[in-house]
């Protein structure tokens, strides 16, 4: 299997807890990565939960060492969210860790014993066939945190994150434990491995014991299972790429046309849609009521359902998936806020959610000279302001200049406003004051505005 994946010169971070697992995969990886010439290191992620947690990090260093294998220990402190389950909050911490690891693999010590637990576990939540697919051998980074359902404060999804790479999925938990005695190797034992008070813990010493006396190949049939329903998975993906081509015009898609689609194609695109995007997947109640707002909603209707990390808008026909933001704290913040400018050729602004950049240029963008006159100050729109773009035109209000950019409402309030005194000279993207405008030949000041990404994608295609 792993001469299947692994290419000589790859680099491998096995996730070591200490675990008779781990410890297994690390004893198989040592002397593979010599035969097949790749590099090989661990990491230990210390959540900080047991009063143990510290020693299994000492026995983690200590097997590394004694291997010649290279270490990180990442020792966090978990912060548990309304609603999420410790272990779900700690699963999303490693993640985290493991997505900034500079390595072609994370190698996780996952088995078929892991698999029918997941399976069951997912069922009895009521997922659907993505939840229900079967973990894979190996899938890209921005997948996995996809099917994990992680999103917020994840590291941008871009190329040169690791793969997740399982190469135990298709052995049994009696058969690590049984290579671990005949090899006489040490491991530590996670007291909360026997507490039954967590799901995957009483299915794994009370419920599958049982089922293993009636079904002794309950494991291979709920991985057969589990394939069949990936495969399910990627026939409704592939649908859903079909749709998109008719639905997604320019990059957003359209109400009218999901309209068109029926309500359950519709509601396979929208959450492959929001999938793709990075954002949490709502409940399927909680999607339906979202495409149903949709499909009844008028050009002119303001939209706006928040969920998870994400939230979405339509605009004229539009939907627009967003990276939900907390609100301001007080009016009185939107109308003090501003920021002097010093000369700096690129601004990034928190308050905003985006980057100006000021560059010099001979005949571009401001006078330079006229905006030497008085102080430079940055500011977020709070009503009232005026433009005066065309010399032989009137000053007109911001407000309709940005209606008939069709700027969507909720962009319209995050534009930096540049200000010369208490004139508003330019607005990025819209317009500059004519009596500010730098002539041929002028020393100019071109200014641009790039508001972050709602979501940072991932280039890989997630399967």
């Amino acid at each position: 299997m792993l001469r299947e994946q692994i290419q000589s010169g790859n680099h491998l971070a096995v996730a070591l807890s200490g675990g008779v697992d781990s410890v297994v995969l690390l004893d198989l990886l040592v002397p593979l990565s010599v035969q097949m010439q790749f590099s090989l290191s661990a990491i230990h992620v210390n959540h900080g939960i047991s009063i143990n947690a510290d020693k299994w990090s000492k026995f983690c260093s200590d097997l590394c060492r004694s291997s010649a294998i290279p270490l990180k220990v990442a020792k966090l402190k978990i912060n548990q969210e309304p609603g999420v389950s410790l272990e779900a909050a700690a699963r999303d911490e490693r993640y985290r860790v493991f997505g900034k690891l500079k390595a072609d693999y994370v190698v996780l010590a996952q088995h078929l014993d892991d698999q029918a637990e997941t399976l069951l576990l997912q069922l009895l939540r009521g997922a659907g066939v993505k939840g229900l697919g079967a973990m894979p051998v190996v899938r890209n980074f921005a997948a996995e945190i996809s099917k994990q359902g992680i999103g917020t404060g994840m590291p941008a999804l871009s190329g040169g994150r690791p793969r997740i790479l399982r190469p135990l999925l298709e052995v049994s938990r009696r058969e690590i434990e049984d290579y671990a005695s005949e090899h006489a190797l040490q491991w530590i034992t996670d007291e909360s491995n026997d507490d039954i008070s967590f799901d995957r813990n009483l299915l794994r010493h009370e419920f599958f014991p049982l089922l293993e006396k009636r079904f002794p190949s309950y494991r291979t049939t709920f991985m057969r299972a589990s394939r069949h329903m990936a495969e399910a998975s990627c026939l409704l993906d592939e649908l859903a790429e079909v749709d998109s081509k008719a639905c997604v015009v320019p990059g957003k898609l359209h109400v009218e046309d999901l309209r068109n689609l029926g309500f359950l194609r519709a509601k396979n695109l929208l959450r492959y849609t929001l999938a793709q995007q990075g954002a949490i997947l709502p409940s399927r109640i909680k999607l339906e009521e979202i495409l149903r707002q949709m499909l009844s909603s008028r050009p002119d209707t303001k939209l706006h359902v928040i969920f998870g990390n994400a939230e979405v808008r339509c605009f004229k026909g539009e939907v627009h998936v967003r990276r939900a933001r907390p609100p301001r704290k007080g009016a009185s913040s939107v109308t003090e806020w501003r920021l002097v400018w010093k000369g700096e050729q690129e601004l990034a602004i928190a308050e905003l959610g985006g980057t100006l950049k000021l560059t010099r240029r001979n005949g571009v963008g401001l006078n330079l000279q006229k905006l030497s006159e008085h102080p430079v100050t940055i500011r977020r729109r709070c009503g009232g302001e005026r433009l005066r773009p065309d010399c032989e035109r009137p000053r007109r209000s911001l407000k309709n200049f940005l209606r008939e950019a069709s700027v969507p409402p909720w962009k319209r309030e995050t534009l930096p406003l540049i200000f010369s005194g208490e004139h508003l000279v330019c607005v990025p993207g819209i317009g500059i004051d004519c009596d500010f405008r730098a002539a041929a030949g002028e020393p100019g000041l071109a200014v641009e505005w790039q508001s972050a990404p709602d979501f940072v994608l991932s280039h890989e295609k997630i399967p």
